[in-house]
């Protein structure tokens, strides 16, 4: 059991302090400190050994071990070396990066230094969403400190490590969260994903080695070096022995949670706590004294999880046991007892079908189509048959059963294999209500007419 209550913030330290985004305050926390040590005293294989053995996952959604990743590079490169910091966080749900490039961002910045010098890194590109002016301004304020203090640009801080750092507004699409995706738009091009092998660490931005990270975990690295890996691996959930593929959910994380609750906002406790208990000690119980229905554990694309299953422990591993496709972002969205379990599904059926960047023909067809029948359904034109079609659908898209590119038609597939298979008497009961007369049909139907349907 993860205990809470002797728990003290980390990342979300010092962004309550005023002024908290400016490198004068940062430095009063002993910001870049830890930077400046590493850069005299450690090399850059010692800081991915350091990374490596603290068990740092990415925090962006997929959870892959960091340190793991940077051994990826190729070790006889020429260069360059690239660097990208995912900041696209497109996620409905998930805002924990926005908090941490707004109140604090000379910590990210750190954190990517770190990472760039223990990865060979020369440039780094910040790939940051399109819809955060306030990022976008702090974010640059914060590169031009640091350039000022010489902790940027040629010889950083007087050594043989030189680092340029460039801020790269997105395209405003969710696609773009995917790394190859990134890089695609990062080189001005159209977002769609790309066929790997080849993986970025081998040809990246500009078909060179390139390491995208995550916002905050770039933040955990920061820590890491400057506590040790020890510390971190103090906290969370140790790894299953049983299971060879668990490796451990260490350190804190960041938790964003919204809907229907008391105390909406970005938490930050040790990986493992509950959905219950994140509900109740962080965000003070469901709202307007009402009763859970069911809460999205990791952003959308994770999929749901009904009231009855809110022990579920939130980290890497923990989700999965409850049929979902994994932690995500860590973002929980609670839904009352007052939600439509189809308003729910048709919302995400159609944002999925509007972010798939159609490269893929099981996640544009099966995304449009899954709309289409959903769309269907909220005018009164459903069959019980439908419910079976959906799952089908869901069943057979995604890198999971070997059919797209890239992840997005998995997250789009989850929701609708979640809610109808842990929903389905509600589905049964809507349909059947709203077409009386042919809810048991099943010849083919006539296309829907689109035009006015919301």
């Amino acid at each position: 059991m993860v205990i809470v209550t002797a728990f003290e913030p980390i990342l979300l330290a010092d962004i309550k302090k005023e002024a908290s985004h400016t490198l004068r305050v940062y430095q009063q926390s002993a910001g870049y400190q830890t930077l400046k040590q590493a850069l005299v005293e450690m090399t850059p294989e010692q800081v991915q050994e350091v990374v490596q053995s603290s068990g740092l996952r990415g925090r962006g959604g997929a959870g892959f071990p960091t340190g793991l990743k940077w051994t990826f590079l190729p070790k006889d490169h020429p260069g360059p070396v690239y660097f990208c910091l995912n900041a696209d966080e497109s996620e409905p749900g998930t805002f924990n990066n926005r908090i941490l490039m707004e109140e604090d961002p000379h910590q990210v910045i750190e954190g990517t230094i770190l990472s760039c010098y223990a990865t060979g890194a020369s440039t780094a590109y910040i790939y940051l969403r399109y819809e955060y002016p306030t990022s976008l301004e702090r974010l640059q304020n914060a590169i031009d400190e640091c350039y000022a203090a010489g902790l940027l640009g040629k010889n950083v801080l007087g050594t043989d490590f030189s680092l340029d750092m460039y801020l790269h507004r997105g395209a405003a699409a969710y696609i773009c969260g995917e790394e190859t995706g990134l890089i695609e738009s990062l080189e001005g091009k159209r977002a769609c994903p790309r066929i790997k092998p080849p993986f970025p660490a081998v040809e990246g931005v500009f078909r060179k080695p390139t390491v995208v990270n995550n916002v905050e975990t770039a933040a955990c690295v920061k820590h890491i070096l400057a506590r040790g890996a020890d510390w971190f691996r103090s906290m969370g959930v140790p790894a299953d022995p049983e299971n060879p593929r668990d490796a451990g959910s260490y350190g804190p994380k960041l938790y964003c949670l919204s809907g229907h609750i008391e105390r909406p906002g970005c938490y930050e406790a040790p990986l493992g706590i509950t959905v219950d208990e994140l509900i109740n000690e962080f965000g003070g119980g469901v709202w307007k004294g009402r009763r859970a229905k069911a809460a999205i554990p990791g952003g959308i694309s994770m999929g749901l999880l009904s009231a009855d299953e809110f022990d579920c422990p939130l980290d890497f591993s923990g989700p999965g046991k409850y049929g979902c496709l994994g932690l995500g972002t860590a973002a929980v969205v609670v839904l009352d007892e007052t939600v439509s379990m189809v308003d729910f599904l048709h919302n995400s059926c159609r944002f999925f079908a509007h972010e798939s960047c159609g490269q893929c023909t099981p996640c544009r067809e099966g995304t449009a189509w899954s709309l289409q029948m959903l769309n269907r359904i909220k005018q009164g034109q459903g069959r019980l048959q439908d419910l079976d079609l959906l799952l089908e659908i869901g069943d057979s898209i995604g890198i999971i059963p070997g059919t797209t590119i890239c992840g997005l038609s998995d997250g789009a597939a989850w929701p609708i294999k979640n809610a109808i298979r842990k929903f389905r008497s509600e589905f049964e009961i809507y349909i059947q209500r709203t077409n009386p007369k042919g809810y048991q049909a099943t010849e083919p139907v006539q296309a829907l007419e689109i035009i006015g349907v919301h």
